[in-house]
């Protein structure tokens, strides 16, 4: 006599509503729900699926509720082979483990909402791909300065973000709001020259860490042109807590095609004025920035050389995106520590202790990336690997605090 095939007995969830196969997956093995029910169910960690698998053959039970005490169901069961029992043991299992990096992610992004929002105010600056600081338009430049012979070369920049922590990763936005330049006590009456909005969810790629710190790339058309942002973070004198911070973002403007190329960088100085006003006021004297476009550059002694990271995270995109937010992922810590060789190549030296590098990095792939020099043989940097269509490559969004353990020549 043939032996029964497996049943999966799906028993009712704590308000009475059971979790059913949809009918149309049945008994087809190449029909995969997990993906729609990972959007229905990964919002609801909180309730437990009861699936109590029988098979006639050895009477074992086995449930994925530790607390399950017996049979409540009343539905009629539905047949299926142990090979199909095993696939949906394995789907329920996905889904559990789903739920749970959702619960981490909103906690890193949690964190990193609370310290990305606010008010961010300081000054910022344009270099051409060599590094030089190109100044601002003659017809923004007060007159005083042309007489002077003085060149202006900083906007005073205001950047007020704000980013949702209870929403799902991806809701923040900010505003660049670059001023008119004024001569001495004008800057208080300082005007607003342009102001321009972005939104993470227009991100080709956004990566983010609890502290702050983020990288983003941003498409910009017509021409395939694309922005990659690095915004990095340390505490100032006050310390993390105390909301005392100063940043760096950092923008490398890259023209895609055959022959991918550096245009030029951007560099906006900043430092956190407090909770989010959405820029209605402005700075004019209070800012404590400066303007540092022709401020001393970087020694690129101080790059070169051997660097091992001592606190580095990545982000890792999942090779099924997500249809709503694409590639946006945490950094999360990566171990081991890892070791850089970095050369002159690519490398253009800015102030502030800045440098960026950017180089190809394999068959139709660049290396963008930036470093912060803290002093002391150390600094923290961000790097991000694209392609020459613009795609940004899974697992190649980074950010370490590094230090150096042999200088370069």
């Amino acid at each position: 006599m043939p032996l029964l095939s497996t049943q999966i007995v799906v028993l009712p969830l704590p308000d009475h509503r059971a979790l059913l196969l949809p009918p149309a997956c049945l008994p087809s093995y190449s029909c995969s729900p997990r993906l729609r029910w990972q959007r229905r169910l990964g919002r609801s960690s909180a309730r437990s699926v009861l699936l109590r698998v029988v098979s006639p053959e050895t009477s074992n039970v086995v449930t994925t509720d530790a607390a399950f005490t017996g049979a409540q169901s009343g539905h009629t069961p539905i047949s299926l082979d142990p090979h199909h029992a095993l696939w949906f043991l394995a789907s329920c299992s996905a889904l559990s483990k789903s739920a749970n990096d959702n619960n981490k992610n909103n906690t890193a992004w949690s964190a990193f909402a609370a310290r990305v929002s606010g008010e961010w105010d300081g000054y910022g600056a344009e270099f051409t791909a060599a590094g030089d600081p190109v100044p601002l338009p003659e017809n923004v430049v007060p007159e005083a300065f042309r007489e002077w012979g003085v060149p202006v070369l900083d906007w005073q920049t205001q950047c007020p973000t704000l980013a949702d922590p209870a929403a799902p990763p991806c809701a923040l936005h900010y505003r660049l709001v670059r001023l008119l330049p004024t001569v001495g006590c004008e800057a208080d009456a300082a005007a607003v020259h342009t102001s321009h909005q972005r939104h993470a969810s227009s991100a080709a790629a956004f990566a983010y860490a609890s502290r702050g710190s983020y990288v983003a790339a941003w498409p910009r058309g017509p021409a395939p042109v694309l922005e990659v942002e690095h915004c990095v973070v340390r505490p100032g004198p006050g310390g993390e807590e105390e909301g005392d911070v100063s940043r760096v973002r950092v923008v490398q403007t890259v023209a895609l095609g055959k022959e991918a190329r550096l245009r030029g960088v951007k560099v906006f100085s900043e430092q956190w004025y407090g909770p989010f006003r959405n820029g209605d006021q402005l700075g004019g004297c209070a800012v404590r920035e400066t303007a540092f476009a022709a401020g001393e550059k970087l020694d690129v002694a101080e790059v070169l050389g051997r660097w091992e990271s001592r606190d580095a995270a990545a982000a890792r995109f999942s090779d099924q995106l997500d249809p709503e937010t694409g590639k946006f992922a945490e950094l999360a810590p990566t171990e081991p520590p890892t070791t850089v060789w970095r050369d002159a190549d690519g490398v253009v030296t800015l102030p502030k202790q800045l440098w960026s590098a950017f180089k190809e990095h394999g068959d139709g792939e660049f290396l963008c990336e930036v470093g912060w020099v803290l002093g002391g043989g150390s600094a923290v940097t961000s790097r991000c690997v694209v392609t020459k269509d613009g795609d940004v490559k899974a697992s190649e969004i980074a950010a370490a605090y590094e230090s150096r353990v042999s200088a370069g020549t």
